[in-house]
């Protein structure tokens, strides 16, 4: 078993570990500026417009922005003594943070508009106060149905079909779940569902596509609690995401090997079913290429098949799709990614999420000659507990022989 270092257990006020503070780097400067004016420009809107009516007047306006603006710099001192966020501060202080966020540009801008378009007949005022409230009642009601929907877990049943699959891994099952975003606020009752519904599929290969935790290395520990007793009789593969890379790779990598499972980067292990050999690849990811060797985390396809037998079959496992068309050219016959989230918001009837217009394969499968790709909607949320039109996954994909490569609906 790994030891645990001694910053790694020295405690702090609030139960948060930590270690001595560092400079704040020039792009954290930048941002902090950048959101400082924003939300300047959201809250001067705002208070234009409710101050005239709210007691207090420009004072409460003023404690209103204080209220909602202190998270940042309890973020910033988290992040300056790298201070590990638990529980309560996740809940209780960055949720709302992130709440009020997303809600601050939709109200002004709708504040702004109704303004501008009362103005003309004397009433902007309360033409925009009128649209100010009616946005942020849309934005609860919104946010309503959302986190409701990040709780209602679905099992989508595929079969995956080539011609050359091997005799042996005809009816093969595989349990993919993925972004999983994992720390000690995530509900432990939306997990223990998530590991019932893996564990019913009754896969012969489990595999978990990425972005295993919630940002920080220590989350590993929530996840091992949840998730981290899963099996199958041919083992359960992990490969990193880029979440998992900014949560410091070689401590999440270092807490992963302690679990029961097989942690792929850029790296091959080869598989028997049935009497016929398979190959089961990892990635890295894109992200990993910022920490350059230190992080060893970046991708190299080619050093990933470069143990794989030419001509076997390969299924492979890269969080970010967009690796799939090297994996694709090099013959790889199922990749199995995550990481487009398919926006959060979806609407899978007409092939359309928030992804999509950002991103050349963003949601659902795709194909390319005999190669096969599977964007998985993730098995969590990341941020804020929303997601509409695609609810939180566990999917379960068979493998069949048949005269074409297709995957559909089971």
């Amino acid at each position: 078993m790994r030891q645990r270092t001694d910053a790694e257990l020295r405690p702090s006020a609030g139960g948060a570990t930590r270690t001595p503070r560092k400079r704040q780097p020039p792009a954290a400067r930048r941002f902090l500026v950048t959101l400082g004016l924003w939300l300047a420009a959201c809250w001067g809107i705002i208070g234009a417009l409710l101050a005239p009516v709210l007691p207090g007047g420009w004072l409460t306006v003023v404690g209103a922005v204080a209220l909602t603006t202190l998270p940042v710099a309890l973020l910033v001192r988290e992040r300056r003594e790298e201070r590990y966020p638990g529980r309560f501060f996740r809940l209780v202080v960055l949720r709302p943070f992130w709440y009020t966020q997303l809600l601050l540009p939709l109200a002004a801008a709708a504040g702004l508009l109704g303004a501008l378009a009362g103005l003309p007949f004397g009433v902007g005022g309360d033409m925009g106060r009128i649209a100010l409230g009616l946005m942020t009642a849309i934005f609860a009601v919104v946010m309503s149905f959302g986190w409701a929907g990040s709780r209602q877990l679905v099992v989508k049943r595929f079969i995956a079909t080539w011609p050359e699959l091997p005799q042996g891994l005809e009816g093969m099952r595989i349990a993919q779940i993925s972004d999983t975003h994992i720390g000690p606020h995530t509900s432990k009752a939306h997990l223990a569902r998530v590991a019932a519904a893996v564990r019913n599929a009754n896969a012969d290969l489990i595999t978990v596509t990425g972005d295993l935790v919630d940002d920080h290395a220590a989350d590993v520990d929530a996840y091992a609690a949840a998730l981290g007793r899963l099996d199958a009789p041919l083992g359960v593969f992990v490969v990193p995401g880029n979440h998992d890379v900014y949560a410091g790779w070689p401590a999440v990598r270092a807490r992963l090997e302690e679990l029961p499972v097989t942690v792929l980067v850029n790296s091959a292990v080869l598989l028997r079913r049935g009497g016929d050999h398979f190959a089961v690849v990892g990635t890295g990811d894109p992200a990993g290429r910022r920490g350059g060797k230190k992080e060893n985390a970046a991708p190299d396809v080619p050093a990933a098949l470069a143990s794989v037998p030419p001509g076997m079959f390969v299924i492979a496992l890269a969080h970010n799709p967009a690796l799939w068309p090297e994996l694709a050219k090099r013959g790889v016959a199922l990749t199995l990614s995550g990481h487009t989230h398919w926006g959060q918001f979806a609407l899978p009837s007409l092939g359309w999420s928030l992804a999509s217009p950002f991103l050349e394969h963003a949601m659902g499968v795709y194909r390319e000659g005999r190669s096969l790709l599977y964007i998985h909607p993730g098995t969590n949320f990341w941020g804020i507990p929303f997601r509409l039109g695609t609810p939180p996954e566990v999917a379960v994909i068979t493998l069949q022989q048949a005269p074409s490569p297709t995957m559909r609906r089971a």
